[in-house]
């Protein structure tokens, strides 16, 4: 999943130029000719893919200026180079102060051009990791910030955004990893609370003599260690959400008081001499059946019905794999910045490995196993040989890029499985050979190897129509002529389009 930069230039050549830069740095090229088709570009339903934009200034009809003005209030945090032939000090304030975050005369070189579109993506990521983490210290996380392209989930979250509009109990129902906390956080942010405190406790993670306290408060000498008064996660979340995570951990004397705190809207502090008045709004979760301890006598009916008024479901990971896209891009975006890594994506063998794993962890296991990778990539994109333990438990042979010591020095570590075979292809009736992907030495070929194979086969089985070859190989036409070049391939005549 790479990142997509959208070239604008009137200039053809330019543009070819241009695209093979940005291919060569691991990006997505769309191409427009002027201002205007590059306007419709970014409205359009592609818009939403464009990380990047490469932007001509002097252009007939709307000039790059008059794009970057129309551009941003509808795409404030797009980030957009300028390049321009006029290298003027006025040209470049006028284009900084029109919205674009970096200036260059034509020509660029390739190195300068890379490390600007690695510093604006990087810039862009920042912002948005900023953002994101002001919303969530504020309380403001919306719907609209979660990941959720799967139909189960979006039917959850249509609910959720109905219950957010009330005050009514929530309990959230899911396996542990799938983010409850997050979607608690979400339904305080759709709500009329939205900006107010809210309060997170594990209930799971209490020690039995300290719940009532830190819960509920305390006065000061109200036992024993107690210096000072203390007001617990009740009185903290007054006025806005308290979210009571694994509410079924708690213990039974326990579970009688937050019944008479949740019906009375009061708290008694340990050691308090009168009851405080609380105006919460009150989100539980659990990876437990609830109904089922009510059946074992673990957890009070009267508590399960209090808190069971609108319960919502979060299905786990391996039932929303339409996600899984959404959630690793996000997670690469947001530890290529904690780990300061030019990443710009994965390849897409690498992702659709991962959408094919079952996930028992959920997004928590998710999140780890890219956060992982990340560290330990030294490249700029992330490829299946990061993931080795996926590769091992799914039985698909990968070379790690991961390295172990050994008595002879650093060995590359190998997923011990068979290596995988490309089925036959048929240049001809009696071909049957197929396309080896592991030379005879047992180890994966040179990806230039395979790849000088397919462009030779792909050339001769649609007789030179090099369009044809182009879109079957999923590129453009100007990268196959480069590869060409590079692989020192004679361009064929016949048939050419």
């Amino acid at each position: 999943m790479a990142h997509t930069t959208l070239i604008v230039d009137d200039d053809p050549t330019q543009r070819r130029l241009m695209q093979a830069q940005a291919e060569r740095c691991g990006f997505q090229v769309l191409l427009a000719s002027g201002g205007q088709e590059a306007l419709d570009v970014l409205n359009g339903p592609k818009g939403a893919n464009v990380s990047l934009v490469l932007l001509d200034l002097v252009m007939p009809g709307v000039d790059g200026l008059g794009v970057l003005q129309q551009l941003r209030p509808t795409h404030p945090s797009l980030p957009v180079i300028v390049l321009t032939a006029q290298g003027g000090i006025d040209t470049a304030v006028g284009a900084m102060r029109a919205g674009a975050d970096d200036f260059l005369v034509k020509p660029a070189s390739p190195e300068r051009l890379q490390v600007s579109m690695q510093n604006a993506l990087k810039l862009k990521a920042l912002t948005g990791e900023v953002q994101r983490l002001k919303k969530v210290n504020d309380g403001r996380l919306s719907f609209g910030d979660l990941i959720a392209e799967s139909p189960s989930m979006r039917v959850v979250l249509r609910m959720a955004e109905r219950a957010a509009q009330s005050n009514i109990p929530i309990l959230i129902e899911g396996e542990s990893g799938v983010g409850k906390e997050v979607v608690a956080r979400a339904i305080q942010g759709g709500s009329d609370r939205s900006g107010k405190p809210f309060v997170a406790v594990n209930c799971g993670a209490i020690p039995d003599t300290l719940i009532e306290s830190i819960l509920f408060g305390h006065e000061k000498g109200s036992f024993t260690g107690a210096v000072d008064k203390h007001i617990g996660k009740f009185q903290e979340a007054s006025g806005g959400t308290l979210f009571l995570d694994e509410i079924g951990e708690l213990r039974l004397d326990m579970q009688v008081k937050l019944l008479r705190a949740i019906q009375e809207g009061e708290v008694d502090p340990v050691g308090a001499k009168r009851p405080v008045k609380v105006d919460i709004r009150l989100i539980s979760a659990t990876n437990r059946n609830l109904q089922q301890q009510v059946q074992e006598g673990k957890f009070r009916e009267d508590l399960f019905y209090r808190l069971n008024v609108f319960p919502i479901a979060l299905p786990p990971l391996r039932d929303r794999r339409e996600d899984i896209p959404g959630l690793v891009a996000h997670f690469i975006r947001r530890f290529a910045v904690e780990e300061n890594k030019k990443l710009v994506g994965i390849e897409p063998a690498a992702l659709d490995m991962l959408s094919s794993f079952n996930w028992p962890g959920n997004i928590r296991q998710l999140e780890n196993t890219v956060f992982r990778a990340v560290v330990l990539c030294d490249g700029d994109c992330l490829r299946a040989g990061d993931f080795p333990q996926v590769a091992s438990q799914l039985g698909i042979a990968v070379r790690s890029t991961h390295f172990d010591d050994d008595a002879e020095g650093i060995a590359p570590r190998y997923v011990p499985v068979a290596p995988p075979r490309v089925p036959a292809l048929e240049a001809g009736a009696g071909n049957r050979e197929g396309l080896n992907v592991v030379g005879v030495d047992g180890h994966l070929r040179k990806l230039e190897e395979i790849e000088f194979e397919l462009i030779r086969f792909a050339i001769e089985k649609y007789e030179g129509h090099m369009s044809e070859v182009a879109r079957r190989l999923g590129i453009g036409r100007s990268t196959l002529y480069r590869k060409l070049r590079e692989m020192g391939i004679d361009e064929p005549r016949a048939g050419a389009a």
